[in-house]
């Protein structure tokens, strides 16, 4: 068995919910997908309403994969790129070279382990704090959304209730695809469409309504 969380919207604000299942092993995407079915059945246990979407490349929908960070884009960079080389350490960094990588490489470079504590995201002249966390990788995310997808791609979301990442281990990390698109379903909720943020007022939407 294992643990891994769901995140939704309640009440206004992007919560998460510890579910139990069954874990398939294996590095094959059938067996992540095994996986990812068990923890949506424990979902749908809890809740005869939920519908919920993996978001990750291992997504069984398509749209699942679309919302990967691994494959979202803005201006031709992957956000998990621009995730990476925004990075401003204690010693060193942003490491722009970062972008030209391809996902995985930028996520495992070694300077990113060894260039002592993070500081700060630095992205396009701007600097993001650590605090509230996730608040720079959901930026990113609600500006890759509204570059790389359709109105009617955007609404889709919307049908969904529960978002999942079957990678996502919040004993190991903190940011994850599946909060940001429960935050990008909340803004639609909210809003009825995608609206432009600039920094502070997205820092200061997001301290209302994410909670950890």
């Amino acid at each position: 068995m294992a643990k891994r969380p769901a995140f939704f919207v309640n009440q206004g604000k992007v919560i998460s919910e510890m579910y139990s299942f069954e874990w398939y092993s294996g590095f094959a995407v059938s067996q992540k997908q095994k996986s990812i079915k068990s923890l949506h059945n424990a979902i749908l246990k809890a809740d005869v309403n939920a519908k919920p979407l993996e978001i990750s490349t291992k997504s069984m929908e398509a749209i699942g994969i679309k919302l990967s960070a691994f494959n979202l884009k803005i201006n031709s960079y992957t956000l998990e790129n621009i995730f990476q080389s925004a990075k401003v350490f204690e010693n060193g960094g942003p490491y722009l070279d970062l972008l030209d990588v391809s996902p995985k490489e930028a996520k495992r470079d070694e300077r990113l382990h060894k260039s002592g504590s993070l500081k700060a995201f630095r992205y396009q002249n701007e600097d993001f704090p650590l605090i509230p966390q996730t608040v720079f990788y959901d930026f990113i995310y609600i500006i890759a959304i509204k570059q790389s997808f359709t109105t009617d791609e955007i609404n889709a979301i919307s049908s969904y209730n529960y978002f999942t990442d079957i990678e996502f281990n919040p004993t190991k990390s903190i940011n994850t695809q599946a909060r940001a698109a429960a935050m990008l379903k909340l803004i639609l909720d909210e809003y009825g469409y995608l609206p432009s943020f600039n920094k502070e007022d997205f820092i200061q939407y997001h301290k209302k309504h994410i909670f950890y």
